[in-house]
């Protein structure tokens, strides 16, 4: 829903622009097929008349194409170039420095895996940028975005007690239980070690895929499904020792990046997807520390001392 305040913070939809925005959505999660004006308007829920206006505004702005078929009949809608200009200036406006995307590189072929930026904008957790080799997806793109609030972003407030203060207290968008030993213990150990682990489960896979680029109110249905995917804060997080087995499958591990003031300001994540041992996950644990520790000094931030 797009929504904007007003001077006294009170938030305000725009029916308008959010049928704009319902059009360009449509069309970019169909970007290789082309629509006609009543499938359009049928499949964004508005009006023929409203959609035609709004393909004809945007049309002519360059942000879509209009293929008119045989003789000016049939006339279909793709998404046009004026995009790919808003996107990379969009893309340019998030991208972290030169600098840290050589960090991100350097340390995504030391382990042959995916290594990412992320942050929290606008109260939702943002991928700022992502190195990896070619071939391989992560489930995880740049630009794409989470609901910042239980259970997701645990690792972007860990190393903030006020931080983690503010995240607990917001409405969880699935029902969770706390177990506050567990929590407590999953913040001591991660804020001596410097990193969290987060283990790679059914659970965990789905919740992320489902989540991504949904809006802070999710429908009934998806909340009762996310609610039986997770149940707790931190449940998900490794804990050296804590588990037999000789081998631990792993989604990802992140460590903190500091501004000058010492708050936590970005993540930078190395994304596994298999089964490591201890060891594997100290050794590559330590690395991404070493380079998150880089990526603050070229912001002249501040790591707090331990």
């Amino acid at each position: 829903m797009s929504v904007a305040q007003d001077a006294g913070g009170t938030r305000r939809s725009s029916p308008p622009t959010e049928r704009v925005v319902a059009v360009l959505e449509f069309l970019a999660a169909h970007p290789n097929d082309r629509f006609g004006l009543s499938e359009l308007a049928r499949r964004a829920g508005i009006t023929k008349p409203t959609c035609l206006g709004i393909l004809t505004t945007l049309t002519e702005a360059g942000y879509l194409v209009r293929d008119d078929g045989d003789n000016g009949r049939n006339k279909t809608y793709r998404l046009g170039p004026a995009l790919i200009a808003l996107g990379h200036r969009a893309q340019e406006a998030m991208r972290v420095s030169p600098a840290a995307r050589a960090e991100l590189r350097r340390l995504a072929a030391e382990f042959g895996t995916t290594a990412a930026v992320s942050a929290v904008i606008d109260d939702r957790i943002t991928v700022l940028d992502l190195v990896g080799p070619p071939g391989v997806d992560v489930g995880v793109s740049v630009g794409q975005s989470y609901p910042f609030a239980p259970p997701v972003g645990l690792m972007f407030v860990l190393w903030d007690p006020a931080a983690l203060r503010a995240w607990l207290t917001k409405a969880p968008t699935v029902p969770l239980r706390t177990d506050s030993a567990r929590l407590d213990l999953v913040v001591d150990s991660c804020r001596s070690a410097g990193y969290l682990v987060e283990r790679l489960t059914p659970a965990g896979r789905r919740l992320y895929s489902l989540m991504a680029g949904v809006s802070g109110t999710l429908p009934d249905e998806l909340v009762a499904l996310l609610g039986e995917l997770v149940a707790d804060t931190g449940e998900r997080v490794y804990l050296p020792g804590e588990a037999p087995a000789t081998r631990h499958d792993v989604s990802v591990i992140s460590a903190p990046v500091y501004d000058h003031h010492q708050r936590q300001v970005m993540v930078v994540s190395l994304h596994i997807g298999h089964a490591l041992t201890d060891a594997e996950i100290t050794a590559r644990a330590r690395a991404l520390v070493a380079t998150a520790d880089r990526v603050t000094a070229q912001l002249a931030g501040n790591k707090p001392s331990p």
